[in-house]
C-alpha cells in the first residue's frame, strides 16, 4: 500500500512546482510585454541610434543671390557606460590634440546633471563639437581603438557676403531653457539665437533623421541593422527668399563706415524692406564656430554697441523730417491749408526761432522747402487751438488726442505687431496722461509743448518708423507693414491713415521742392526726380546733433523710400542727405556715377571709436 505521507508530499511538491513556473512566466510576461526596459538595455548594447541631423535652409536676396549656407563640421561623442575598461586616454587624447585636464574638464561637464540635465550613462553625449575635417583625421583613422567613441557629421552656417549681421541673426547651441519648452531639441542642438535664423527657426530648422548601426559584443559598428529598416531620414530645412538686396545692403554699410547711425530702404508699393543697415557692425562670420562665444563678448563688451540694431531699437526724435507728418495732420484737421501764411523773422522769431532767414512771410510749400521752425510751431499751435481750451482745458486736450491718433496711424509710437522683424523698439508719441502728470490737468497748454511741432520733445522714433513713414507719404495714405521675408500674403496687411489722400500730393510737391531749391538741392538724382526732408534732431545737452534724412523717388511713382540717420554728426543736409541720395541711386540705375561722393560719404570718419569689424576671418 502506498505510504500516505509520501503520497501527500507529492501534491504538495507539485504546486510547488507549479507556482515558480507561474511566477517565472508572469515576469518574463513583465520584462518583455510590460517594462520594457531590460529589452531597451539588450538592445541598447547591440544597437546604436545616431541622429541624422537636417541642413538648414538656404537664405537668398530679392535676386536669388546667396546669403547663407551650410558647411560640413563634425563632433565627437562618447558614451560612458561603453568607455570604463581599458579605455586608453592618453592615445584618444594625442589624437584630438587636447591635453589630459582638458579631457577631464569635459568629462567632468557632462557628469554634471545640474549643468546637462539630459546626461545619461548609456546615450551619447558630445564632448567636442564644431570640428573640422583636419582636427578629426588623426582620430578618425584609429576609431576602431576607443570603445564608446563615435564621430557625427554636422553643418554649420556660412556666409557669402560679409553684411547683413544684425539682420540675418546667428545660430548657436541651445540652452536648457529650450529644452524644455520644444522636445524637439536636445543637448548639444543648435538653433536660431536672434535676427531670421530666430524668427524662422521653424521653418529653418527641418526634421531630424535616425540611423539605427549594429555593433558586436566588442562594440564594433558593423553596419546598418536590418539594412536600414528602421532608418529615417532627416528633411532639410526649407530655403527662405529675403526682401533684402544684398548690394544695396553692402552699399549702405559701406556709406556708414566710420559713423554710428543706421539706414532704412523700403519698396513703399509693398511694404518690402530693401535694406537694414546699422553701424557698427560686424561680419557675421564671427560667430559662427568654436570662436562663437569669444567674439560674442568681445560685441557684448564693445562702447558703441554693435549688438544694437539701430535700423530697429534705437530711439531718435526725428527733428525736421516730422515737418512732413506734421504739414498732413494740420491739414486734415483744418487748421492750415496750402496758402496759410506765417511770418518768420529767421533767428530773432519767438518762441521758436528759424535755423536762416529765408523770407517772410512764408507758405506751406516754402516752410517744407525751407525748413521753417516757426510756420510748424503756428500751424501746430492753431491745431490744438482752433475750438478755444474749454473747461479744465477738455476741448484742447480732445484736439491733442486727435492730433495724436493722426500720427499714430502712420505707424509711429509703437511696434509694428504683424512683422517678422524681432527687435524692435516703440518710440513714443506723448500721451494726455503723461503731460497731466508733469505739468499738472491745468499746466500745459499749446506753447507748452510747442517742440512737438518741429519733432523734438518728447517724441521718439526709429529708423524703421521714420522710413515707413515716408513710404507712407509716398504711397499717399497707406502703407504695407514693413516685412523681410518675400512674401505676397504680407499685401493683405495694409493699413491707412486717418489722414485723407488728397493732401499728400501737396507734401510730396514740397518735398520735390527740398531737392531742387532746399536743403536737399546739392544730392538731386540726375534725371529722376525725387523727394526729402532734411532734419536734424537734438542729440541731448553738450553732445553734436544727430543728422536725418527722408527721402521717396521717382517722387510720381516711388519705388524706393530711404531713411538715413548718423548720430552726433550735425546738419542733415552735410551728411544723411548724400548717403540717402546715393542709396536711391543705386538702387534705381543699379549704377553709382558720383563715385567722388560715394568715396568721400564712404572713407568719411565722424566716429574714430568705431572698429572695423567687417573683414573676414582667415
Amino acid at each position: 500500500m502506498i505510504n500516505d505521507e509520501f503520497y501527500k508530499r507529492r501534491y504538495v511538491l507539485t504546486a510547488i512546482i507549479v507556482m515558480v513556473v507561474v511566477v517565472y512566466i508572469c515576469r518574463l510576461f513583465a520584462l518583455q510585454i510590460i517594462d520594457t526596459s531590460a529589452s531597451d538595455r539588450a538592445e541598447s548594447n547591440a544597437l546604436v541610434k545616431q541622429t541624422i541631423y537636417p541642413p538648414r535652409g538656404l537664405i537668398y536676396d530679392r535676386n536669388g543671390e546667396l546669403l547663407v549656407f551650410n558647411q560640413p563640421i563634425y563632433e565627437v561623442t562618447m558614451i560612458m557606460r561603453e568607455m570604463r575598461n581599458g579605455f586608453d586616454t592618453i592615445g584618444f587624447c594625442d589624437a584630438l590634440n587636447i591635453t589630459r585636464e582638458a579631457f577631464d574638464n569635459r568629462v567632468e561637464e557632462i557628469k554634471n546633471k545640474k549643468k546637462n540635465r539630459g546626461y545619461s550613462q548609456y546615450t551619447p553625449q558630445v564632448f567636442l563639437s564644431q570640428l573640422s575635417k583636419e582636427d578629426i583625421v588623426v582620430l578618425q583613422e584609429s576609431l576602431y581603438k576607443y570603445k564608446g567613441i563615435s564621430i557625427r557629421k554636422r553643418t554649420l552656417r556660412d556666409y557669402t557676403y560679409p553684411t547683413a549681421a544684425q539682420v540675418l541673426g546667428s545660430v548657436g547651441e541651445v540652452s536648457q531653457r529650450d529644452i524644455d519648452r520644444d522636445e524637439y531639441y536636445a543637448i548639444g542642438d543648435y538653433s536660431g539665437r536672434d535676427g531670421i535664423e530666430k524668427t524662422y527657426e521653424r521653418v529653418l530648422r527641418g526634421e531630424k533623421g535616425v540611423e539605427v548601426l549594429m555593433r558586436n559584443a566588442k562594440g564594433i559598428i558593423q553596419g546598418s541593422y536590418k539594412e536600414g529598416e528602421m532608418d529615417m531620414p532627416a528633411s532639410a530645412g526649407q530655403d527662405l527668399t529675403l526682401t533684402l538686396d544684398v548690394q544695396l545692403q553692402m552699399l549702405a554699410e559701406e556709406l556708414l563706415q566710420g559713423k554710428i547711425g543706421s539706414v532704412v530702404a523700403i519698396e513703399p508699393k509693398t511694404g518690402e524692406i530693401l535694406a537694414l543697415a546699422s553701424n557698427p557692425t560686424w561680419d557675421p562670420s564671427l560667430l559662427v564656430g568654436r570662436e562663437r562665444s569669444k567674439n560674442y563678448n568681445m560685441l557684448l563688451n564693445d562702447p558703441t554697441k554693435p549688438l544694437l540694431n539701430r535700423a530697429t531699437q534705437a530711439q531718435y526724435p526725428p527733428g525736421s523730417t516730422f515737418k512732413t507728418l506734421q504739414a498732413l495732420v494740420c491739414l486734415q484737421e483744418g487748421a492750415i491749408t496750402k496758402n496759410t501764411m506765417y511770418v518768420c523773422n529767421g533767428k530773432g522769431t519767438k518762441p521758436i526761432s528759424c535755423t536762416h532767414f529765408h523770407g517772410s512771410p512764408v507758405s506751406l510749400l516754402g516752410a517744407i522747402e525751407q525748413s521753417c521752425n516757426p510756420y510748424f510751431h503756428c500751424a501746430f499751435r492753431d491745431m490744438l487751438e482752433k475750438d478755444g481750451y474749454g473747461k479744465d482745458n477738455e476741448t484742447f486736450k480732445r484736439s491733442f488726442n486727435i492730433w495724436r491718433d493722426d500720427v499714430l496711424s502712420f505707424g509711429l509710437g509703437k511696434k509694428f505687431s504683424d512683422t517678422d522683424v524681432s527687435e524692435q523698439s516703440s518710440g513714443n508719441i506723448p500721451t494726455v496722461a503723461f503731460y497731466d502728470k508733469y505739468f499738472g490737468k491745468k499746466g500745459w497748454k499749446a506753447i507748452t509743448i510747442r517742440s512737438l511741432s518741429i519733432g523734438q520733445g518728447e517724441i521718439l522714433v526709429t529708423p524703421l518708423q521714420l522710413c515707413n513713414m515716408a513710404a507712407t507719404i509716398a504711397n499717399e495714405g497707406w502703407y504695407i507693414t514693413p516685412h523681410l521675408l518675400k512674401n505676397d500674403t504680407m499685401l493683405t496687411h495694409r493699413h491707412e491713415t486717418n489722414v485723407d489722400p488728397k493732401w499728400f500730393p501737396l507734401v510730396k510737391e514740397g518735398m520735390e521742392r527740398v531737392m531742387t531749391n532746399g536743403t536737399g538741392r546739392c544730392y538731386q538724382l540726375d534725371s529722376i526726380r525725387s523727394g526729402g526732408k532734411t532734419g536734424t534732431a537734438q542729440a541731448g545737452k553738450g553732445k553734436v546733433d544727430h543728422a536725418f534724412f527722408i527721402g521717396i523717388a521717382p517722387i510720381d511713382d516711388p519705388k524706393i523710400a530711404v531713411m538715413v540717420v548718423v548720430e552726433n554728426s550735425g546738419f542733415g543736409a552735410t551728411w544723411a542727405a548724400p548717403i540717402a541720395s546715393l542709396v536711391m541711386e543705386q538702387y534705381l540705375t543699379g549704377d553709382i556715377r558720383r563715385t567722388d561722393l560715394r568715396k568721400r560719404m564712404a572713407t568719411a570718419v565722424i566716429n574714430p571709436n568705431v572698429k572695423n569689424m567687417k573683414k573676414r576671418k582667415e
